[in-house]
């Protein structure tokens, strides 16, 4: 059966199956569309809280919201993402370089083994979710939450089904070097959540949103379908796990998987910490985190995800210049758009939370603590955002084995430092931000070193020189950002109105931006080019989309990546 887009989406939809040729066109979509997804998310976590928030009872219902997510997202990330994110992408464009037929093939297998787990799995999971929730919260988590957590982690799973297609969708649009299509699914379905919200708050409370992640999830797979579907997948069903591509698979997913599965402890144990301190502690670090996301998700993930497919051509055995080259000139450009973001995060930090979550219903107090725990995990984002490519960088080599080992390294220290704040000190929540940051730098430290090794690409000035430089410059970018924003909020701005406090977060903003431009020129920062690059893709990023040559184009140190 061949898939169609709806027609009234035909006559203007071309833009949407065209071909990124450069890491530069295909990221530039990617961060276009993550900015929307962002909004989006954004605008999804304030209705959220709006309809939520109003009292203690569903404060709790909320947190219990949060939690609920945990276990299936641990299954989707295990199950599903560990097998495409660690060797789908490289292991699907090398084979239908040769068989394209046998590449779909690959796929339609690999697609039904999983699911078949992921299924089992859900069965069991189903059954025993009430249990699960117990064993992974804290004391802090009453009975009540653990019943309503446990409800909502079960509408979840069928969402994460749809989730799962999805994404292998996802993975062959972008091995083709679609990456539009894939960038406006997660759009979609923060829009379906808001609809589940809308539509159902009134009659089911919390559960609505369960029920928008089910719609969120579906909508998700199917604007992905009928590209997919153009492009020669067709759905069988074959569980021939000796198809050579499957093979290769199987060989590369143990590693992946053993380090996914450890990066979940991290995440179960965030949970379990959080809620043994009780005052929504759960709640206060998760939004903090949502908030250290977004400029990792602009300027990290798109980069990264957009260098995937050029890296893995770029792997030859005997000559990788070109790898090395691309990997530190997407390092160089993550770091100079994401330092600048961490700044803005660090000095801005209440104005940002009450004007992101801060309705009528969300507590002052609440407010200042979630703007200290974003202010010390803000401090992280740059080596958060760099860690995106890094682990990226040994999955194009075939490397799954390296990661892993950071991995055990990084979650060890987090659950020694958060066992330590919560249980023997009074750090609190404070002790897990800094954990959460303190191991984002190790991990990114850990991961420059052992990737030096293969490809000696980070010892020489022309890697270093220019972070210096950055950092440097966005040092001055704090100072300059800090002294106006102090002036503006005591003498000018009343920041009890929210057009007020939109207005000093604005200003200081593009004070700090302009800061940290005007220095980066002074040092010379190569990386500033590329924003003039980006402002003139943009201009002419429907052009760019229309291109569909066959050979990738040349990208220059200058302005590759996004």
């Amino acid at each position: 059966m061949r898939f169609k887009l709806p027609t009234f989406l035909r006559p203007n939809a071309d833009w949407l199956e065209h071909k990124q040729n450069s890491i530069l066109s295909a990221a530039l979509i990617i961060t276009i569309a993550n900015i929307v997804s962002s909004l989006s998310g954004l605008l999804r976590q304030r209705l959220l809280i709006e309809y939520f928030f109003q009292d203690k009872s569903n404060q709790l219902a909320f947190e219990a919201l949060l939690v609920a997510f945990q276990i299936p997202d641990m299954m989707f990330q295990l199950i599903i993402l560990g097998a495409i994110s660690a060797a789908f992408i490289p292991v699907f464009t090398s084979l239908k370089k040769r068989d394209e037929k046998s590449a779909f093939e690959m796929t339609s297998i690999m697609m039904n083994i999983l699911l078949l787990i992921f299924i089992a799995a859900s069965v069991v999971v189903f059954i025993f979710a009430e249990p699960l929730t117990r064993a992974r919260t804290g004391q802090a988590f009453t009975a009540e939450q653990v019943k309503i957590a446990a409800q909502l982690t079960r509408i979840m799973l069928i969402g994460q089904i749809f989730f799962a297609i999805s994404n292998f969708l996802s993975g062959i649009l972008q091995s083709f070097q679609r990456f539009v299509i894939p960038s406006i699914a997660p759009v979609l379905y923060n829009v379906g959540i808001l609809l589940g919200v809308i539509l159902f708050a009134d009659r089911l409370g919390i559960y609505a949103a369960g029920v928008g992640v089910i719609i969120g999830a579906f909508i998700h797979m199917a604007i992905q379908l009928p590209l997919a579907s153009k492009l020669g997948f067709r759905f069988k069903f074959s569980l021939n796990w000796r198809h050579e591509g499957i093979r290769e698979l199987f060989k590369l997913m143990p590693a992946r998987l053993l380090t996914m599965s450890v990066s979940e402890i991290q995440n179960l144990s965030l949970g379990f910490f959080a809620t043994s301190l009780g005052n929504l502690s759960f709640v206060v670090i998760r939004l903090a985190l949502n908030l250290m996301t977004i400029p990792i998700r602009l300027f990290g993930v798109p980069i990264s995800q957009a260098s995937l497919p050029f890296l893995s051509e770029e792997t030859d055995e005997k000559d990788r210049s070109r790898f090395s080259e691309l990997v530190v000139q997407s390092l160089h450009q993550i770091a100079f758009l994401a330092l600048p973001a961490s700044v803005l995060l660090l000095v801005l930090r209440v104005p940002i939370v009450r004007i992101v979550f801060g309705t009528r219903d969300f507590p002052w107090a609440t407010t200042l603590l979630t703007g200290r725990v974003v202010a010390i995990i803000a401090l992280s984002v740059a080596a958060q955002a760099m860690a995106q490519l890094l682990i990226r960088a040994f999955h194009a080599l075939k490397d799954t084995k390296t990661p892993f080992v950071i991995t055990v390294i990084n979650v060890v220290v987090y659950v020694i430092i958060c066992a330590i704040a919560v249980f023997y000190t009074e750090w609190g929540i404070y002790g897990m931000a800094l954990a959460t940051s303190v191991t984002a730098i190790l991990e990114a430290t850990m991961l420059i070193y052992y990737l030096d090794k293969r490809i000696h690409a980070f010892r020489s000035k022309a890697f270093w020189l220019p972070q210096l430089k950055m950092l440097s410059a966005t040092f001055l970018m704090a100072v300059f950002l800090y002294l106006p924003f102090r002036i503006l909020d005591q003498l000018v701005f009343n920041t009890s109105k929210t057009l007020e406090l939109i207005a000093l977060t604005i200003t200081t903003s593009t004070i700090g931006l302009l800061v940290y431009i005007y220095f980066s020129a002074l040092f010379e920062v190569k990386e500033l080019q590329f924003l003039v690059k980006l402002a003139s893709g943009l201009d002419k990023w429907q052009k760019s989309l229309a291109k569909s040559k066959e050979a990738l184009v040349e990208t220059s140190l200058d302005g590759d990546e996004v």
